[in-house]
């Protein structure tokens, strides 16, 4: 009766060893997908503001939380603060961001109009999406290595089978690659963007 219960232990180790690696490298290209949001390309949308966080009563507060967003034409966003005390938190948040522009106050809405993109800011773009993509390729990785080290050590205690250890190796491996070319493709979106004038 004991054979087929270590069979079933063995098989849980692998299991939720898997499960829990597949889970962190979905986050993995989460991020990676907020971070490639945030680049700003020639277009405006919301996801640029992601990362951009105001003063709000003494607190950090990401202006997604503060404020609606509508994007009347492709490079110009209206900002709606939900409370008008913190427009000017704002619009000083908008202003000190990475994003290169110049909000200006319309009364009820701030008017973010971007600026065409120059051939350098473009290639600064694709250089910061790179660098976001091989952080996102790291994070996958570093993961990876995480579980292969959690199924070494069960095999090294004897929960687990060498052959049980080979086969989930190889599962990893397959789950490593699905993860890094869905941010290989992500990126290759990214760069499309940033190349569209």
């Amino acid at each position: 009766m004991r054979g087929p219960v270590l069979n079933k232990e063995r098989i849980d180790v692998i299991d939720q060893t898997l499960r829990d690696a597949d889970t962190k490298m979905d986050k993995a290209v989460d991020v990676a997908k907020e971070e490639f949001a945030a680049i700003r390309t020639g277009r405006a949308h919301p996801g640029m503001f992601a990362k951009i966080t105001a003063d709000y009563y003494g607190t950090p507060t990401p202006i997604q939380q503060l404020a609606g967003f509508q994007i009347p034409e492709a490079r110009t966003v209206i900002v709606s603060p939900y409370d008008m005390s913190a427009k000017s938190a704002i619009e000083r948040a908008i202003r000190d961001s990475d994003l290169g522009v110049n909000p200006t106050d319309d009364g009820k809405v701030l008017r973010v109009v971007l600026p065409e993109l120059t051939e350098d800011r473009r290639r600064e773009y694709i250089k910061l999406a790179r660098a976001k993509a091989e952080e996102g390729r790291v994070a996958v990785r570093n993961i990876r290595r995480h579980a292969k080290q959690t199924m070494d050590r069960a095999e090294k205690d004897g929960e687990v089978g060498q052959d049980d250890v080979k086969g989930a190796e190889k599962r990893l491996d397959g789950m490593t690659k699905k993860h890094t070319d869905a941010i290989d493709a992500l990126l290759e979106r990214k760069e499309a963007e940033l190349l569209e004038v």
